[in-house]
């Protein structure tokens, strides 16, 4: 039985506690480029086991918000450079999540206007806000063989593009209805290649991934994020638990990989399965809000080996603190969640401020 606080060894790093930062999207990073009060906001909750970064674009056309962060220019790791050296001033771990949100983006996004891509022409059914109004998704162009080589290029390039940043590893986004999820999903993947039709083919594009981010970072710097069950941006599976075994049973030559990240959308009976099924590190983010009840029993229970949490992270930079100290916990204001300057966003105070 594991505590929240005790010590946790995940590929290459030896971590001080087992509550883990989740990947939260705060637009933040104007033109795409991590600023000042990027580094400051991560900085501020250095204290997590290990921070994962919002969704990280891989290349221009994986990028489905406005003012979200790439890893594919020099000025872009300039500006994570600043990040992962704040947070390692304070004794931080930080990997950085490369998200390629495919049919989830929108022309007005693109410097050449074009479409975004996924795996069938099938639109989301969602929208994006800039700032100012709903823009729907549009159908996405469908990927052809080179379009699906250049996208595994780009993963790879991101992952490169991190260590250079001084990352200490990646998290592949196989989440939450971007690009990796449509194609892992039959309602959003209707191909007829070998990425499309059975379980086995649609978790093609996934694996392929994680080999291409393997063989740039190695696998003690790789994790990878799903979520069976998940319904956000339009995904819909018919069967979530075959598909997702066939997942695990592709990527069964990787033993050494940093940590599978699995997000609990609906029934527990995916995450005990696949913790099962699974041979190296558990990372499980369940629904919480500010409650820690459901993470600390998730520890208790041994349903995982660690645990992520999000929205806790955005109003109490200190968390572990404060769970120490039983509280009191603050609670965001979902006004300033996306987009915007400093507030709600680093000026939310520590305990001992």
């Amino acid at each position: 039985m594991s505590d929240l606080f005790d010590p946790i060894r995940i590929g290459r790093m030896d971590l001080p506690n087992r509550l883990f930062m989740a990947p939260m999207t705060r637009s933040r990073s104007h033109g795409g480029v991590p600023g000042g009060i990027v580094a400051e906001y991560y900085a501020q909750r250095a204290t997590a086991g290990l921070i994962i970064t919002e969704g990280t674009q891989p290349s221009v056309r994986g990028q489905g918000y406005t003012d979200t962060p790439g890893l594919h220019s020099a000025e872009q790791i300039e500006g994570w450079k600043r990040v992962t050296d704040a947070v390692h001033e304070r004794g931080g771990h930080i990997f950085a999540q490369i998200m390629h949100s495919g049919r989830v983006g929108h022309p007005s996004l693109y410097p050449d206007g074009g479409l975004p891509v996924g795996p069938s022409a099938i639109s989301s059914g969602a929208s994006m806000y800039d700032g100012k109004q709903a823009l729907p998704h549009p159908v996405p162009r469908e990927m052809d063989s080179s379009d699906i080589a250049e996208a595994l290029d780009d993963f790879a390039s991101a992952a490169r593009n991190a260590v250079t940043a001084g990352f200490d590893g990646v998290e592949v986004h196989g989440a939450n209805g971007y690009l990796i999820e449509q194609f892992l999903s039959d309602g959003s993947n209707q191909r007829t290649d070998e990425y499309g039709g059975s379980a086995e083919n649609r978790a093609r594009f996934a694996v392929e991934v994680v080999d291409a981010v393997v063989d740039a970072i190695g696998a003690d710097r790789t994790g990878l994020r799903v979520s069976p069950e998940n319904t956000f941006n339009g995904i819909s599976q018919s069967d979530p638990l075959e598909q997702y075994l066939a997942l695990l049973d592709g990527l069964r030559h990787h033993s050494g990989l940093a940590y599978l990240h699995l997000t609990e959308s609906g029934s527990a009976e995916y995450t005990q399965r696949l913790r099962k099924e699974w041979r190296g590190t558990f990372v499980l983010n369940t629904a919480s809000g500010t409650d820690l009840g459901p993470v600390t029993r998730a520890l208790a229970e041994e349903r995982a080996d660690a645990v992520a949490v999000g929205a806790s992270w955005i109003a109490n930079p200190d968390l572990p603190a404060r769970i120490r100290a039983g509280g009191p916990f603050a609670t965001g204001d979902r006004a300033t969640y996306y987009g915007g300057d400093h507030r709600g966003y680093t000026d939310y105070p520590a305990l001992d401020a």
